[in-house]
């Protein structure tokens, strides 16, 4: 598939008696934001013990290695490569010093950190670190993070007044938790881009407290919501209690993305459920474009609730006439004679019974280089549809991203180079529509002033510095 792909998901628990199994569990839950690598660092304020590995998150941990990750407090992150490199040695969280693994015991480490998002520039910390000593060659941006906190740490300052010292150096998008000693930290941008939330969890010792990328994380584990982690601030939980530190200025602009694609439809973002939030998408498509057809069809998984809302609005029956292989997931085994089109028959296939003779509504999520779109025209034509209007319950995707989401580069998004009706041609279809970016944030019932649309429309909220180059606006106005 051609989806773009979301970075990170980062999970945290602190005064759990079983914290290793809740995050591998928070983690599982967290699985579509990152299917690369996955890792786990759990502490008992003696030792951290830390178990990465490349896969799927049930791929990744064994019960031996879960049990071996003794403590009261973890962190866990998987990961989708987006920064410098996709190599194991990049795993996350990041431990600056030398934790104890299932096969060893070493000294308690600094820091132990993970990251969701992106920093455009690392110019400004490359040079810190640099002056510092630090050898960075191959360094993600989220590394060159850790050790920043790690250089604060060593002249003696401790976890929370080392994030205030290094913050500053952080140019992007980053919602992160990390583990020091017997304190666990929860901290976004200024501009929180991307989504971070703190629930409790009861138990008969007291609440556990945890941090997670979506509220999806927290049901599995039996927590309950207790707020977001707000732009620009920093949770601290330790034997003291639970304090906040404001490390900067809070200018939300939340990645609107998220709720078109990258979130489980099953979390709430800003007070608003996801799933929601996608069928008044497709009641907004439905509004924008009344076209005269037989059935509506979602392309799975995301688009389902987009595709319901337009059959609402519209009165047009709604059908899953495209079947989606569910044990079809991110693998590291590829047919190796397999062309585009034989991958995606492999995905998806059509129900010729329901599509033969129709005019059919296609709704995606979105539609970023238009192979895929091409190739799901193509099949619903060959199943014997007479008509297949093709609709995107976004808006057209025309700019890359810096801020976490692995956008192909500008020339290869479709909407960059192809007017409307260029598009249409190229995939094939009757006819191409999106919904507008006026709609899409009406759909949301938050305010524009609070949106980063920037994928859409190319207004970076944080400036993107040195990678403006890498960004053109001459692109087609229709």
């Amino acid at each position: 598939m051609e989806k773009l792909e979301e970075k990170c998901a980062v999970f945290g628990i602190w005064g759990s008696g079983d914290a290793a199994r809740q995050t591998y569990f928070g983690l599982f839950s967290l699985q579509h934001r990152g299917q690369e690598q996955s890792g786990i660092v759990s502490s008992d304020g003696e030792q951290m013990i830390s178990y990465k590995g490349t896969g799927l998150v049930s791929q990744v941990y064994t019960e031996d290695a879960i049990q071996s990750l003794k403590g009261t407090m973890a962190i866990g992150h998987n990961r989708y490569a987006t920064s410098r490199g996709g190599g194991e040695d990049h795993a996350q969280p990041v431990v600056c010093g030398i934790a104890t693994t299932p096969s060893g015991i070493s000294n308690l480490p600094n820091v132990a950190f993970a990251h969701n998002g992106n920093l455009p520039s690392t110019k400004k910390l490359e040079e810190f670190l640099n002056s510092k000593g630090v050898k960075i060659e191959n360094f993600s941006d989220s590394e060159m993070m850790a050790n920043s906190i790690d250089v604060f740490m060593k002249e003696g300052k401790d976890i929370v007044e080392a994030i205030k010292s290094a913050y500053p150096l952080w140019t992007g998008a980053f919602s992160c938790v990390a583990l020091s000693g017997t304190s666990l930290v929860a901290f976004r941008d200024p501009c929180g881009i991307r989504p971070l939330v703190m629930g409790k969890r009861k138990n008969i010792n007291g609440d556990e407290i945890v941090f997670a990328s979506e509220t999806c994380a927290l049901i599995v584990v039996g927590a309950e919501f207790e707020r977001e982690v707000l732009p620009g601030e920093m949770v601290i939980v330790n034997e003291k209690g639970i304090a906040s530190v404001t490390l900067a200025p809070a200018n939300p602009k939340f990645d609107i993305f998220e709720f078109v694609y990258f979130a489980r439809h099953d979390s709430d973002l800003l007070g608003k459920s996801v799933y929601e939030v996608r069928k008044n998408f497709g009641k907004m498509l439905a509004k924008e474009f009344k076209i005269e057809a037989d059935i509506v069809v979602p392309v799975p998984e995301t688009a389902v609730p987009a595709a319901l809302g337009y059959s609402q609005a519209s009165g047009i029956p709604f059908e899953m006439a495209l079947s989606k292989n569910r044990y079809i997931n991110r693998t590291f085994i590829e047919p190796t004679q397999a062309d585009i089109e034989q991958k995606l028959k492999m995905k998806f296939l059509p129900l010729v019974e329901t599509l033969r003779g129709k005019r059919v509504i296609v709704v995606d999520d979105s539609i970023v280089r238009g192979n895929t779109s091409r190739q799901i025209v193509k099949m619903f034509f060959d199943a014997g549809a007479t008509e297949v209007h093709l609709m995107s319950s976004s808006p057209k995707v025309m700019f890359p991203d810096f801020y976490g989401i692995n956008t192909p580069k500008q020339a290869d998004l479709i909407a960059s180079q192809k007017t409307t009706k260029e598009i249409c041609e190229y995939v094939g279809a009757t006819s191409v529509s999106y919904l507008s970016v006026d709609g899409m944030v009406e759909a949301t019932g938050i305010p524009r002033s609070s949106l980063s649309l920037s994928g859409f429309t190319g207004e970076y909220p944080i400036d993107i510095l040195e990678r403006k180059n890498e960004v053109t606006y001459d692109v087609p106005k229709q």
